[in-house]
């Protein structure tokens, strides 16, 4: 699979911008702030419906415009598929396949595969837990359309609960009954995703040691291990012990929401005692794990993103992933990088076509 051309209005810093790319390696090169980062969003947008840098819409128009437009051509499986994504101003967005627009984007999710490795990954090291689940959260959910639908239907019965809560606090009332109901549907969904995590780290996690090996060429042990209160108790148990917190803090303070991801090297918190190198080998990692586990599940090579990633690496390090990107296993990959003769002397390293955008 691979983007053929790329068509931008009013999106972010471009009024108006068409690109025809290379099948195999793309380079877009500039000083920052001429919108190489934009370009890739726009092609993560296309993916996945939104942004991964502003999760808020409407910032992505041009400012003093009341649209965006970005349209892409892709070929898949001897086919193409036309994908268009526009929003106006005060109204839903509409993402179409083909000239049809979809009911309901999580439709879309899953179509076209797509991995992005970006200095904003260091969020899944530095911030809180809802970062790193949403990672897992994603990576299952482009192979895996019931687990999709779960964590909806989950989140939507867990609004239903706190608003619930936040009642009986305000009416200074109670209706057990009533809770067992929004109590049993978490259990229902909650399960499911607890169990398919699970599963799914026990295919990751090898994967991801592999790969922060190869990137690295050490011995450094490398974990991510799976933190959740559901390894340990039922939701029935901990819905019941954590009654009285849940009544007066007005919201479900336990479920499959509070998950977490421990990231360690040598047996330590990465965040604490991982120097920048190793924090950035160790996202990097986890970015191809994610890559070759959702090749081997869609059965269709993702696109890969590479926003400046080179930065801030020892020429080691560099080598280490051109040697690893350098093989028949990746497809179409984008690169974006400040400085012009760095790009070039590593994609002709690579042995593959390749075109150079200068922004």
């Amino acid at each position: 699979m691979f983007l053929k051309n790329l068509s931008l209005i009013n999106y972010k810093n471009f009024e108006s911008k068409n690109l025809e790319f290379d099948s195999k390696i793309n380079c877009f090169v500039g000083d920052n702030g001429v919108g190489k980062t934009n370009i890739l969003d726009a092609i993560y947008h296309l993916s996945f419906g939104k942004s991964y840098f502003n999760p808020v819409a409407s910032q992505n128009i041009k400012h003093g415009e009341d649209f965006f437009v970005i349209e892409g051509l892709f070929e898949k499986e001897n086919r193409e598929e036309k994908i268009v994504c526009s929003l106006k101003r005060n109204t839903k967005k509409i993402i179409k396949r083909n000239g049809k627009a979809y009911e309901r984007f999580a439709d879309h999710i899953g179509l076209l595969p797509l991995v992005i490795i970006s200095p904003a990954d260091r969020d899944l090291i530095v911030e809180g837990s809802d970062v790193r689940r949403k990672f897992v959260d994603g990576v299952i959910s482009q192979s895996d359309k019931s687990y999709l639908q779960a964590l909806i239907n989950y989140n939507k019965v867990l609004s239903q609960r706190n608003a619930l809560l936040k009642y009986f606090a305000v009416n200074h009332t109670f209706d057990a009954n009533t809770l067992e109901v929004y109590n049993e549907q978490l259990r229902e969904y909650g399960t499911e995703i607890f169990e398919k995590r699970k599963q799914f780290l026990d295919i990751f996690i090898p994967i991801f040691k592999a790969q922060y090996k190869a990137i690295t060429g050490n011995t450094e042990v490398v974990n991510l291990s799976y933190e959740s209160k559901l390894l340990n108790e039922s939701f029935s148990e901990l819905f019941q012990k954590n009654l009285d917190k849940d009544r007066a803090l007005q919201y479900t303070s336990v479920g499959i929401h509070k998950d977490d991801l421990r990231f360690s090297i040598m047996d330590y918190p990465i965040k604490k005692f991982g120097s920048q190198g190793q924090q950035k080998s160790f996202l990097i990692a986890l970015k191809f794990a994610q890559f070759y586990f959702m090749q081997k599940l869609s059965k269709t090579t993702p696109v890969l993103i590479l926003d400046d990633i080179f930065d801030k690496l020892d020429e080691n390090r560099v080598s280490q992933i051109i040697t690893l990107v350098n093989n028949e296993n990746f497809g179409q990959i984008f690169v974006s990088d400040t400085h012009a003769e760095r790009t070039e002397s590593i994609v002709k390293d690579i042995h593959q076509t390749y075109k150079i955008f200068k922004l």
